[in-house]
């Protein structure tokens, strides 16, 4: 078995658990660009003890090299868990965050998501440097 016999993709905003990237189409070389990465953008996932986002995986693949580099990993560790009992709790993290880079060229932006009951989805758009 293999990672991709398990990645799961699909349409933002069709699909509740898709990573949203959003990130300008282009930038100028070096320039500080921020892109946010989100899940539940059009159609909000639950976020519950029992079901949720736990994290999302932001990644860069430069058009000229073979290999991605991971850029950040946005965690979510409160859910509502409380002593009280499942989703008692006083604090739930959104699965939403921003990321400031700078690239040196174009290529491919790459976000994947963990839902802790449906596995991982991925999405990916291009960012052009001029």
């Amino acid at each position: 078995m293999k990672f991709n016999d398990v990645i799961q993709a699909g349409d933002w905003k069709g699909e509740k658990h898709v990573p949203v990237i959003e990130a300008p189409d282009s930038v100028d070389k070096e320039e500080s660009v921020s892109i946010e990465v989100s899940v539940g953008k059009e159609i909000p996932h639950p976020n519950t003890t029992e079901h949720h986002i736990r994290w999302i995986a932001l990644y860069f693949k430069p058009d000229s090299g073979k290999f991605a580099y991971e850029v950040a990993r946005l965690e979510f560790n409160s859910h509502g868990e409380a002593v009280a009992g499942a989703n008692e709790g006083p604090l739930y993290t959104e699965p939403k965050g921003t990321v400031t880079m700078k690239a040196k060229e174009s290529g491919t932006l790459m976000a994947m998501s963990y839902c802790n009951i449906h596995g991982l989805w991925e999405n990916s758009r291009q960012l052009k440097v001029k």
